[in-house]
C-alpha cells in the first residue's frame, strides 16, 4: 500500500479503544528484563517499536536489529551493556545509523561499559559487551533526548553502586524523565530526584509484580485534533482506556486542545483507574497560539497541523529534538504544509512559527511520510475539511497498528 485518500464520514460520532501506551510498555518490558522474568505486563502495546524489544529480550540473539525504533535503540544500549547477557551487535535501519548516540555511549562508558561502533563513530550499530558495572556519578546534558537519560536511570537499580545522574543545563521532556521514574517506583526502586538537576538511583532491586498499561495519550492527540477540525458542531469521540492525572506526558494534549475548542468528560476520576473519556466542542477558541513543547515536542507536529486548518497562527517553541526523530520534522513540516498552503517559518532549527502567510495549494495533496509515523497520524484528520492522501501509510505501525481500522470504525473511507 503505497498511497491513500481518505474521505470522511458524514458526520463524527465513534468510540475508540485506543491502543496501549508505548512510553509505559517499552519502560515496563526494560524493568521486567532487569528483573529477570518471562512475564509481560498486562495490556502490553502491539505497535512495532514494542514488539521488536519483545522480539529481543524474548530470544536475544547476537544481532538484535530494532528496525526503525529510536527508543529501543537507547534502551536496549543500556540494557545490554549493564547485563550479563554475552556480546551483541545492536543495529537499525538506515535511518537509525544517522540517529546519534554518542551522549548514550560515553556515558555508559565513563561507568565502564564495553560498547564499540560497528560503524561510523557517534552512531549505531554498536557491538556491547555486557558485564555488571559499578555505577556511580556521572554528568549528562539535559538537553538531550530524555530516552538517553530513562535509559541510564532504569539499568540504576542493577548497578552496584547506584547511580547518581547530573543533568546540565535546561532539562527538555521532563515528564518523560518523570515517567521512567514513576514506572521504575511502581517496581520498588528507589529512584528520585535528589534536587533540582539530579536524580538518585540506590541500588535497590526492583521487585516484580502484575502491571496493567494503560492506553495512549499520544495516539489521544489524533483524535483530539479530529474533534478540532470537524466543522459538525455536536460531534462526539469516546476514547477508552486513559487515566486522569497520568503520568504520560503527552497527557497535557487536553489542555492544549481545550484553547483549541475541544473540552475533555471523564467518565470516572478514580487515581490509578482508566477509564472513558468524551471529547465534545465547546465552541470556544483562541485568536493565537504560543506553546513551549520542550516537555511533549511529539505533540507539535499535530498542533501545527490543527492551528494552520483552523487559521490560527501560531508560534511554537522546544522543538530542537524534532531535528533528531525519526526524520528532520521542523524541515519535513515546512515541506508537506506548503502542499496545503501554508508558509511555515523556523527559527534556529527549534522555533516554527506561521503568520497566516499562504501560497498556491495543490488539489488532492499528497503528504510524504518520511518514514515517520506522526506525519501520518497527524496529517490524516485533515480529510474533515478537503481531500487529501497520504503516501507509505504503513508507517502508522510504529505507533498505532491499528489507526486506519479506527478510522474506517469512525465512518472514514479508505481508497
Amino acid at each position: 500500500m503505497n498511497s491513500i485518500t481518505l474521505t470522511p464520514p458524514s458526520s463524527l460520532n465513534a468510540s475508540i479503544k485506543l491502543p496501549a501506551s508505548k512510553s509505559i510498555s517499552n519502560r515496563a518490558l526494560i524493568i521486567c528484563a532487569l528483573l529477570g522474568g518471562k512475564e509481560l505486563p498486562q495490556n502490553l502495546s502491539d505497535c512495532d517499536d514494542t514488539e521488536v524489544i519483545v522480539k529481543a529480550l524474548r530470544n536475544m540473539p547476537e544481532t538484535i536489529d530494532i528496525k526503525a525504533a529510536g527508543t529501543a535503540m537507547r534502551f536496549m544500549t543500556a540494557f545490554l551493556a549493564t547485563t550479563e547477557n554475552g556480546e551483541h551487535l545492536l543495529t537499525g535501519t538506515e535511518r537509525m545509523k544517522h540517529r546519534p548516540i554518542k551522549i548514550l555511549v560515553d556515558a555508559l562508558r565513563q561507568l565502564g561499559a564495553d560498547i564499540a561502533y560497528a560503524g561510523k563513530e557517534g552512531f549505531p550499530p554498536l557491538r556491547i559487551n555486557g558485564q555488571r558495572l559499578n555505577g556511580g556519578k556521572l554528568q549528562i546534558a539535559g538537553n538531550v533526548s530524555s530516552q538517553f537519560i530513562s535509559a541510564l536511570l532504569m539499568v540504576g537499580p542493577m548497578l552496584q553502586r547506584g547511580l547518581e545522574l547530573q543533568l546540565t543545563g535546561e532539562i527538555i521532556s521532563r515528564p518523560y524523565i518523570d515517567l521512567t521514574l514513576w514506572t521504575m517506583r511502581e517496581f520498588g526502586a528507589d529512584a528520585e530526584w535528589s534536587s533540582v538537576d539530579t536524580i538518585t538511583v540506590k541500588p535497590v532491586h526492583y521487585q516484580p509484580r502484575p502491571y496493567l498499561i494503560e492506553n495512549d495519550w499520544s495516539a489521544a492527540s489524533y483524535w483530539y485534533e479530529m474533534m478540532a477540525l470537524t466543522p459538525q458542531a455536536d460531534a462526539e469521540v469516546r476514547l477508552e482506556g486513559l487515566m486522569d492525572g497520568s503520568k504520560q506526558g503527552d497527557s497535557s494534549v487536553r489542555y492544549i486542545f481545550s484553547l483549541l475548542g475541544v473540552k475533555t468528560i471523564f467518565d470516572s476520576k478514580e487515581p490509578g483507574h482508566p477509564t472513558t473519556i468524551t471529547l465534545r466542542k465547546s465552541g470556544h477558541r483562541v485568536p493565537r497560539l504560543e506553546y513551549d513543547f520542550i516537555n511533549s515536542p511529539d505533540l507539535a507536529q499535530t498542533f501545527v497541523v490543527t492551528c494552520c486548518m483552523m487559521g490560527i497562527p501560531f508560534h511554537f517553541t522546544g522543538l530542537q529534538t524534532l531535528r533528531i526523530k525519526e526524520t528532520n520534522r521542523i524541515e519535513a513540516l515546512k515541506t508537506e504544509m506548503r502542499k496545503l498552503g501554508f508558509v511555515l517559518r523556523d527559527i534556529d532549527g527549534s522555533e516554527l512559527r506561521w503568520t497566516g502567510e499562504r501560497c498556491e495549494a495543490g488539489g488532492t495533496p499528497a503528504i510524504d511520510t518520511y518514514e515517520d509515523h506522526r506525519m501520518a497520524l497527524a496529517f490524516s484528520p485533515v480529510a474533515l475539511l478537503q481531500p487529501i492522501s497520504i503516501n507509505n501509510p504503513q508507517v502508522v505501525t510504529k505507533s498505532y497498528p491499528h489507526f486506519w481500522d479506527d478510522l474506517q470504525q469512525a465512518g472514514f473511507t479508505l481508497l
